[in-house]
């Protein structure tokens, strides 16, 4: 196993790959850095080599994919994670492994918001983006991560081996996130400096597209984390439809002995009823996801003690 793994996912990075590994290098000497190469059509994965790194291949496209090649495949009690693009400077690596070491943290997070992000990205989307992501997150999880989508974090073994990755693409680190808020995982900020691409250096996230993935990931792992709310939203907003359609039925009727709009009683009726089904479902479901979290508690026992026979 190793003490330190620095985890850099690539694709097409050649223009920097081999400064970042420096970089690393010089910060943690003994520190073992994974370059994973992305299906780069570039020499990304040739100067990765030459620079020092492990290199190795994930051909199934997409960071969340290469994410969980690498969570699969490398053993260590501290893992670090940044990108190939030179944007998050090395010197703050010590600090979040130390977190990790010695406060017993589950997932550091390299906050770029609460410092030079805003100044240094230039794409106004981005930035509005990061911080819509940022609220919603943390109102729908109650929690209080700074920069929900920095790629730049610090991991123990315990939040490696448990975290079930789902995303294929750049919505990887909104559900890291979630994960560790619904999982009552110790999370903790290191505010970093960051620095934006070089020039020649292209994003391979686009705006529109990977935001309304990242959207879609926290509607869904929310309805899967959070059902008695999810349902119960939709229950009580279909409650309120049904109560709206019947109170004029009911006043009409009381004035006339008569009802005269049978199908709006039966809609309001059909309403009431998905309602209280919607209800119900939130209620079960929320039953099963308790056992799981039970499940989820134990496996912790479990990868706690398969890390100390490494």
């Amino acid at each position: 196993m190793d003490k330190i793994a620095v985890l850099i996912p690539c694709y097409n990075e050649s223009k920097t790959i081999e400064k970042v590994i420096s970089d690393f290098r010089k910060v943690l000497p003994g520190a073992v850095i994974y370059v994973y190469d992305n299906n780069s059509s570039d020499n990304t994965a040739e100067l990765a080599q030459r620079a020092g790194a492990v290199v190795r291949f994930e051909y199934n496209q997409g960071k969340g994919n290469v994410i969980r090649r690498m969570f699969r495949e490398i053993n260590a009690e501290c893992y670090v994670m940044t990108d190939g693009d030179d944007t998050y400077p090395a010197e703050f690596a010590e600090e979040m492994i130390t977190k990790v070491l010695e406060r017993n943290v589950d997932m550091v997070v390299g906050d770029r918001l609460s410092s030079t992000y805003f100044t240094e990205n230039k794409r106004p989307f981005h930035n509005f983006g990061n911080s819509l992501v940022r609220r919603a997150i943390n109102t729908l999880f109650r929690t209080d991560i700074k920069d929900i989508m920095t790629g730049y974090r610090a991991f123990s073994y315990q939040f490696v081996k448990s975290f079930p990755v789902l995303s294929e693409g750049f919505e990887i680190e909104t559900e890291m996130s979630i994960h560790a808020a619904d999982k009552n995982m110790f999370v903790e900020n290191v505010i970093i400096e960051y620095r934006d691409r070089p020039e020649g250096s292209e994003s391979k996230l686009n705006t529109v597209s990977d935001g309304m993935k990242v959207l879609r990931t926290i509607a869904r792992l929310y309805r899967v984390y959070k059902p008695n709310g999810y349902f119960g939203l939709f229950a009580g907003i279909l409650a309120v439809i049904a109560v709206v359609l019947f109170v004029p039925i009911v006043i009409e009727y009381y004035h006339t002995g008569m009802v005269e709009r049978f199908p709006t009683l039966f809609v309001s009726l059909f309403l009431m009823l998905a309602a209280i089904q919607s209800f119900f479902a939130g209620v079960i479901l929320y039953t099963i996801y308790s056992k799981n979290r039970h499940d989820f508690e134990m496996d912790l026992i479990r990868i706690e003690g398969e890390k100390q026979r490494l």
